[in-house]
């Protein structure tokens, strides 16, 4: 970031510096111009006022201006382009000059001028002829350079400019990306502190982000840790039963009347050790669900009642009345998803009930949301544990929900689904009176 934030500044400050270089010259170049014609057309002008070139008997010979005015050409040309007089060559070597641009404006005008570009010389030549009283023109010359030559002869000023810009720029870009990265720096290792205030309040949403992110993956990087702990402990304990079993059996320590119970609890466990890896597998799932999950118009109604004849004939086995009322209700969500929320919803209320018990499953609309609701009139939940029963691997009863299969994660499938379809779970439960869940989608 520091070395970017350096070359930015050093490539910015070079550019101002190439800009500022390139308009004024090209100001400066335009100023120029204007003041050489302005001063070959008071040159002209004197010399038209001298009336020196108008006399018919002046003897051209006798006219010099070579040392005279230098760096000025002078021609005088007839009405017929013939060149009467040139004081930097002779005049019978150089050709007619009435096709000169400059030399038919001045004849049809009075006065005309002209640029002629010299490539090879790099130079400009300027021309400004005036018309004389006597028909004839006299013009005068002179060279400049061209802009290119201009950029040129300042290129090695330039240059050193841009290399002493570079390095104060370098200098100054490592100071100020210092003193704007280390706020940075401080606030990144004060995530911790609460009450840190970084410097800038622009800095302020950055700071809670930060913050909230740290606090977010030190959350998660415990609930990963805790998840690990908690899965090798649930499958350790009926692995180690089914070992242990296995080995009396195998070592002939059981009697005869006695095997059927052994074989009994090896089933027992591994259809526990099968359900925890199904919820864990689950749960995997779910925690790799992304927005890219298929939604669609389900009948919720439909599929709680689906899921109420599925479950009815565990209910009947442990003497449950399940009953379902309401009518049809279209959500959007994933089916699969909705499905495993309302069997695990209805497990747990037959699973944490009591002999004879019933168990009621709706689905009704309520404040402009589609509610199910599953209630029981079980053992019910402490107020102690009602906040924690999400959680994976949190169990109310211990001995109970393991004697009745329970995982512990059934209600933390729950949540996530719900999550996942951006609905809301209420509960409500009193110990030994019942539950009702209610999920508001």
């Amino acid at each position: 970031m520091k070395s970017k934030i350096n070359k930015r500044l050093v490539g910015i400050a070079v550019l101002a510096v190439i800009a500022t270089v390139v308009g004024i010259t090209i100001i400066y170049y335009g100023l120029f111009q204007r003041q050489v014609r302005a001063d070959l057309a008071v040159s002209a002008k004197l010399l038209r006022d001298t009336h020196y070139f108008e006399s018919a008997n002046v003897d051209k010979d006798e006219i010099d201006l070579s040392t005279d005015i230098e760096e000025l050409r002078v021609t005088w040309v007839s009405e017929d382009g013939t060149v009467l007089y040139d004081n930097d060559a002779s005049a019978e070597l150089l050709t007619n000059h009435y096709d000169r641009p400059e030399i038919q404006d001045a004849f049809t005008d009075g006065v005309g001028e002209a640029v002629r570009k010299s490539d090879t010389m790099n130079q400009n030549t300027f021309y400004y002829a005036v018309l004389l009283d006597n028909g004839t023109v006299l013009r005068v010359a002179t060279d400049a350079q061209s802009l290119w030559a201009v950029f040129m002869s300042v290129a090695p000023i330039i240059t050193l400019i841009i290399l002493i810009i570079i390095t104060v720029c370098v200098l100054i870009s490592h100071i100020l990306t210092r003193q704007l990265i280390m706020p940075i720096e401080v606030m990144v290792s004060n995530l911790e502190n609460a009450d840190y205030e970084s410097p800038y309040r622009e800095l302020d949403p950055l700071s809670e982000m930060l913050r909230s992110q740290h606090t977010d993956v030190l959350a998660a990087a415990k609930a990963r840790q805790d998840f690990t702990a908690n899965v090798s402990h649930e499958l350790k304990t009926p692995l180690t039963a089914i070992s242990g079993y296995a080995e009396l059996l195998e070592g002939g320590m059981v009697a005869e009347d006695k095997q059927n119970h052994f074989y009994q609890e090896i089933r027992k466990n591994t259809d526990r050790l099968l359900a925890l890896i199904n919820d864990i597998i689950k749960l995997s799932e779910l925690d790799r669900v992304d927005h890219g999950i298929t939604f669609e118009k389900i009948d919720l109604y439909g599929v709680a009642h689906e899921c109420v004849n599925e479950l009815s004939v565990s209910a009947n086995l442990k003497e449950i009345t399940i009953t379902i009322v309401g009518k049809e209700s279209v959500i959007r969500g994933n089916k699969e998803m909705i499905k495993e929320l309302i069997e695990n919803l209805v497990q747990n209320a037959i699973r944490y009930n009591n002999p004879g018990g019933k168990v009621l499953v709706s689905v009704n609309s309520q404040d402009n949301s589609t509610c199910l609701i599953v209630k029981d009139n079980g053992i019910g939940i402490p107020a102690a544990d009602q906040q924690r029963i999400f959680e994976r691997f949190y169990r109310v009863d211990k001995s109970r929900s393991k004697a009745t299969g329970g995982t512990g994660l059934g209600l933390a499938i729950v949540k996530h689904i719900v999550e996942i379809h951006d609905a809301k779970i209420e509960l409500d439960s009193t110990p030994g009176v019942g539950t009702t869940i209610s999920v508001l989608f």
